[in-house]
């Protein structure tokens, strides 16, 4: 539901080596936590590496004209932002979302705050494709219980060599340096490691 913040629930205990995550719920929005706003309520949706396929697409932008003020607004993060929502109209956006695939994990849909080279794999540029890494590392997310803590601000950046994205200052960054082998940088630490095990080496 979009209605109501619910009350802050204690995060679990990660596993060794996990990242930080915040002791207490944090305010940022997402798509079943509304935020108000002078144009109305606000519903943001984690896109995992900005990409939509075309029926997503369509679904977004049903959704914007039934229930919000008809426009979809990207963030710099590539995400998806719905305003002008009515207060307590979760009860016909989240079935809508959940019907494209664009809530996989209710309890997680905060934490997705993935963002990749977006011409990775297209244009043969990158060291590797980490578009590849952004649907493996998403997937992982939403299957670890205790990354359901992460603060909705937490942010995977993953760069494929290029340096396109690694400025946006990501909490985890992953920067392809070879075909197989990967950069993992972390609380101002950097370590090497297999390309393969790029996504997991994230969380």
């Amino acid at each position: 539901m979009l209605a109501a913040m619910p009350p802050p629930v204690p995060s679990p205990t990660p596993a060794p080596g996990a990242p930080r995550v915040r002791e207490r719920g944090d305010a940022c929005p997402g798509a079943l936590r509304l935020h108000s706003a002078d144009d109305g309520h606000l519903a943001r949706l984690r896109l995992p590496a900005g990409r939509l396929t075309a029926r997503q697409v369509e679904v977004l932008a049903d959704a914007a004209e039934a229930l919000g003020d008809g426009r979809i607004s990207v963030t710099s993060r590539g995400n998806a932002e719905l305003r002008g929502l009515a207060d307590g109209c979760g009860a016909e956006l989240a079935p809508l979302l959940a019907e494209a695939g664009l809530l996989p994990s209710p309890t997680h849909e905060r934490v997705r705050n993935i963002v990749a080279s977006p011409a990775s794999g297209l244009d043969g540029l990158g060291a590797a494709d980490v578009q590849l890494w952004a649907r493996e590392l998403d997937e992982r997310l939403c299957a670890a219980p205790w990354a359901a803590g992460l603060s909705g601000r937490f942010l995977f950046v993953l760069d494929d060599g290029r340096g396109d994205v690694t400025g946006l200052g990501g909490d985890v960054t992953l920067v392809a340096v070879a075909p197989d082998a990967a950069h993992l940088h972390m609380g101002g630490r950097a370590v090497r490691v297999a390309a393969a095990d790029a996504p997991r080496a994230a969380l």
